[in-house]
């Protein structure tokens, strides 16, 4: 890490050297307009000096790309990871020719160098406040010398996170657009929970080649899981990591769920083959689905503000005699305010093909 550390400095040191040289005469205005800063306090209490005027970014990880993404994809200068392939025809294909720093916080390959010739302004981080946020990002901010804000987000926290991001960036009229949709499936599923109560469906979120990781009940990315559900998979150390908690074939025979939530990639298309998980009530009933997952899987996996999608398909798969709205409309709607895209019918039934009950 010394030795990138002093590549930055000598990259920052060319580029601004050949600022310096420039012979263009509105350098003079520009460099002014530039030097307006302003300060800005994040949700981690810190207060840092921005640009009076943003218009050049970085996501810190998947997370934050996600959200950043549905409100200013276009000042976006690099990705913190690669965009799916899948995803082509949902994402433009411009942002498929950005670069790919990695996750700033962990990556080892992280390519600082890169970073700073693409000159953002700010880097952005969104997700769960953590002990060590403001430590790590004044670390973060130091190796690279770029500002880094921290914004926080939770499923029932993201209208104000759009409208905290909108008066950052400059798009407060996005912000509360998107503030306003989440809210609404916010308190709708809300409002439909209240009235399951305790009737919620015992169910498991199940992940894994062989279907033998569980999202534990209690851990940040089965938030989602949780409200829905009645969260069978209750373990004495819950995992924070997207792999879920390893378990055995017989705890979940024991859990015995009326319901499963497949996470993409594990053993949807086969369970129904496989003679010990017929023993499971759910798949001997037919009582299960796979999660949808372009561009992002809606369930979490990063637990972002795809989410929202969850919301509107689950809760409609689990209760349907509770909700009087139009899933696939809200979908629609959901990809043309998060993604700029309008799906065709063919593009809604690829995506949803296992999504619900056969």
């Amino acid at each position: 890490m010394k030795k990138k550390f002093i590549s930055l400095l000598l990259v920052l040191a060319m580029l601004f050297s050949l600022a310096a040289c420039s012979s263009n005469p509105d350098a003079d205005s520009s460099h002014a307009e530039a030097s307006e800063t302003r300060i800005f306090t994040d949700d981690a209490g810190r207060k840092i000096e921005l640009p009076a005027t943003i218009s050049r970014i970085v996501p810190s990880g998947s997370l934050a790309q996600i959200v950043l993404f549905a409100i200013a994809p276009e000042m976006f200068v690099g990705l913190a990871g690669d965009l799916q392939e899948n995803a082509k025809g949902i994402i433009d294909e411009s942002y498929y020719k950005l670069p790919v720093f990695g996750n700033l916080y962990s990556s080892a390959d992280l390519n600082i160098e890169q970073l700073a010739l693409a000159a953002p302004q700010l880097i952005i981080d969104i997700g769960e406040p953590k002990d060590s946020t403001s430590e790590d990002l004044n670390t973060l901010q130091t190796q690279t010398t770029i500002p880094t804000v921290f914004i926080s987000a939770t499923l029932e926290t993201m209208p104000e996170t759009y409208r905290t991001l909108g008066k950052l960036l400059g798009r407060e009229e996005k912000g509360e657009q998107l503030a306003q949709f989440c809210e609404k499936v916010y308190s709708r599923t809300s409002d439909i929970m209240e009235k399951v109560g305790d009737n919620k469906v015992n169910a498991l979120y199940v992940l894994g080649e062989e279907g033998l990781n569980v999202l534990a009940s209690g851990s940040y990315h089965a938030e989602l899981i949780d409200m829905l559900t009645n969260n069978l998979a209750v373990v004495e150390n819950p995992t924070g990591r997207g792999l879920g908690n390893e378990v055995t074939m017989e705890q979940i025979a024991l859990w015995n769920p009326d319901f499963i939530v497949f996470d993409p990639g594990s053993i949807y298309d086969t369970v129904s083959t496989v003679e010990i998980w017929n023993n499971i009530h759910a798949v001997s009933s037919s009582n299960y689905v796979e999660i949808p997952e372009v561009p992002y899987n809606w369930m979490g996996m990063p637990p972002s503000v795809q989410r929202y999608l969850g919301m509107i398909w689950l809760t409609a798969v689990l209760y349907p005699d509770y909700c009087d709205y139009d899933v696939k409309a809200d979908i629609i709607e959901y990809y043309e305010l998060f993604y700029g895209c309008t799906l065709t019918d063919e593009q809604y039934e690829t995506i949803t093909a296992n999504a619900f009950l056969r």
